[in-house]
């Protein structure tokens, strides 16, 4: 059955799954920066996944949404960046990973975690106003994150087109 402009039930599914994962994996562990008013978490494993067993566009969603609605969940002054960041996060993994090369989906991964960790610190740092000094304080904590969402991400995902073959990709 198609939905809208040839969305299929199960796509639509998909997307709403992988949203709800990341909400999950968000809101499990939380450790607070005090310093940014923002916090670590493991949701990255769960939007890596997406993106790269998925694709752009539930990678995309998953990344941007489900993240942006765990951040209302106790941190609601990063939710309107975090839906814009880790959405492209999901979206950039997606688009270059291809499902066939390890290589690609690599960099996908690598140009993801850029843009988390340079678009919240941009937000931080120019957007909030908190400044130089406060942003680079999360840096770290947000490369551990991306880094942690790799090391899940990547095997996982492989893993998972291994299960429903490398060309369900939505």
């Amino acid at each position: 059955m198609r939905l809208g402009k040839g969305r299929t039930v199960l796509e639509i599914s998909i997307m709403a799954v992988f949203t709800a994962l990341v909400v999950v994996t968000t809101l499990a562990v939380r450790i607070p920066i005090p310093a940014t008013g923002g916090y670590i978490n493991v949701g990255d494993a769960i939007i890596f996944t997406a993106a790269l067993s998925m694709g752009w566009l539930v990678g995309g969603i998953a990344g941007g949404l489900g993240s942006a609605i765990a951040d209302m969940v106790g941190y609601p002054v990063f939710a309107p960046f975090t839906l814009v960041i880790k959405g492209l996060e999901g979206f950039i993994a997606g688009i270059i990973a291809n499902g066939i090369s390890m290589k690609r989906d690599m960099l996908g991964w690598g140009l993801g975690s850029i843009i988390m960790i340079m678009g919240y610190f941009i937000v931080e740092a120019y957007i909030m106003r908190l400044g130089l000094t406060i942003a680079l304080v999360e840096v770290p904590g947000n490369f551990f994150q991306v880094a942690v969402g790799g090391l899940i991400g990547l095997p996982l995902s492989r893993l998972i087109r291994r299960r429903m073959g490398l060309y369900f990709r939505i």
